[in-house]
């Protein structure tokens, strides 16, 4: 292990983050409390404008509480798809607000509940329908399934069971991202061949009124959302830049960067700090898309994103050749400097996660004795990009130290082995902890034990900073 100091110049000069910054977190938290009450009350509002409608009119028999149940169960499993797929969507304003993953990390928890409502609201129409018609349920499903719209409906359940399995942690590490991502966007069909129900049978589209023009804008907005910005704004943006590999320069074994080319590359908008979702037009990386983040600030012709090779799809990006053809989406996250609020800056990376860290710290307006950088890896061959940021560090008068060796086994610590026996707490590393952002790069697990050391040392989250990539 090795702690070492590389530089460090403590300055009275007055910190980069001032009353705008401030302010501008104020409004993104208000915006951030905005979106949430959105979420959460899209459902009530669908249940809301069914009672106001008269939809649910007469609850005198068994059968009839057991089927407005059902009707509503629908009706609230249905605006948590849509707003599922809103966030997944790459709304400009959600990421800029949250982060595209902790958008995508309520997309996922919505799932479970919204497939377990949509289950429950044909469980419970089946059981409703049969009570108040005397019938058994055997005879009462095979009833309902005569009509098409309710194959489709069922068609639409079984899709969504799909989508929802195959997203279990445990379950989506099997596949690879691109067989994945295929059957993800049946999550679009199901919804989609659920319409002809909802116009017949369900009638929630079937009469005018503002029940029906609030489903329909639903339906629109979601729809909408992911046309243009999953499909139009990147096609666009691409056409826009035209974008071609430059270079591929190796940095380490298994870890290269590659040199981009293009027109008004500024014009992306790209801060330091975030990623980029990218699309090489090779024969042998075509149909695999990589979330990589910008290892340097993008000029006006050029671009650089730096890759660890991590599987097939990986390695096939360091044999690009010059002038392949690039798509990009995005760029996305906010893990940049636009971020913070205190006074102090302080990144910690480890392995690959130097790449996002490295831009930040090169797009932050930093004063001398302002920044402290933490580069954390387990031998040399996992120093990325270090001498890059030694470079950085000495420019703007920063701290930067190296932390090198393996974890100890047996506890749960980001931290070597010597550097625990050494005492080394992350309040030693950073004094100014809590007047400073804190930005953590690096594997999820890790990330993780930085967090929560961060936060038992009295870090308020909103000064913590992450970004995960996972899928």
């Amino acid at each position: 292990m090795t702690t070492q100091r590389i530089d460090r110049q403590v300055s009275q000069a007055r910190p980069s983050v001032g009353p705008d910054r401030r302010r501008a977190l104020r409004r993104r938290l208000r915006r951030a409390d905005l979106l949430a009450v959105l979420c959460w009350t899209s459902g009530a509002a669908a249940v809301s404008l069914l009672l106001a409608s008269g939809g649910v009119r007469d609850l005198s028999s068994p059968g009839a509480v057991v089927t407005a149940l059902g009707i509503v169960a629908g009706l609230v499993g249905t605006d948590l798809i849509l707003v599922m797929l809103v966030l997944a969507a790459r709304v400009p304003v959600i990421d800029r607000t949250v982060g595209q993953d902790a958008a995508m990390a309520l997309h996922r928890r919505l799932g479970k509940p919204a497939l377990y409502l949509i289950l429950g609201h044909g469980v419970l129409l089946l059981v409703g329908y049969a009570l108040t018609d005397g019938s058994s349920l055997i005879a009462e499903a095979v009833s309902l399934m005569s009509g098409g719209d309710l194959l489709l409906a069922l068609l639409g359940t079984a899709l969504l069971v799909t989508v929802v399995v195959t997203s279990v942690v445990a379950v989506r590490r099997r596949f690879p991202y691109e067989a994945w991502h295929a059957i993800h966007l049946l999550s679009y069909v199901a919804v989609l061949v659920a319409v002809p129900h909802q116009l017949s049978t369900g009638q929630v589209l079937a009469e005018g009124g503002v029940e029906r023009f609030y489903w329909i804008a639903l339906y629109v907005v979601a729809f909408g959302s992911i046309i243009w910005f999953r499909f139009l704004v990147p096609v666009f943006r691409t056409l826009r830049h035209r974008i071609r590999v430059e270079a591929v320069e190796a940095v380490a074994p298994g870890v290269y960067s590659i040199h981009l080319r293009g027109r008004d590359l500024r014009r992306l908008g790209a801060h330091g700090g975030q990623y980029a979702i990218w699309r090489f037009w090779s024969a042998g990386t075509w149909w695999h898309a990589h979330p990589i983040s910008f290892s340097a600030v993008p000029s006006d012709e050029f671009a650089r994103i730096t890759v660890r090779e991590l599987g097939a799809g990986t390695g096939r990006l360091a044999r690009l050749a010059p002038g392949t053809a690039v798509s990009i989406e995005g760029p996305y996250g906010i893990f940049t400097s636009f971020a913070r609020t205190a006074p102090k800056l302080a990144i910690i990376t480890a392995g690959i996660g130097v790449t996002p860290a490295r831009a930040l710290l090169e797009h932050s307006e930093v004063v001398p004795g302002e920044a402290t950088v933490l580069l954390r890896g387990t031998d040399h061959s996992q120093a990325y990009l270090w001498d890059e940021m030694e470079e950085l560090a000495h420019r703007s008068r920063s701290s930067l130290y190296t932390m090198l060796g393996r974890r100890p086994s047996g506890i749960a610590t980001w931290m070597s082995a010597e550097s625990i026996s050494r005492g080394v707490t992350i309040e030693s590393v950073f004094p100014d902890l809590l007047r400073s952002d804190l930005y953590v790069c690096g594997p999820a697990a890790w990330t993780d034990l930085v967090v929560r050391d961060a936060r038992a040392a009295g870090l308020p989250d909103q000064q913590i900073h992450t970004e995960r990539f996972d899928w």
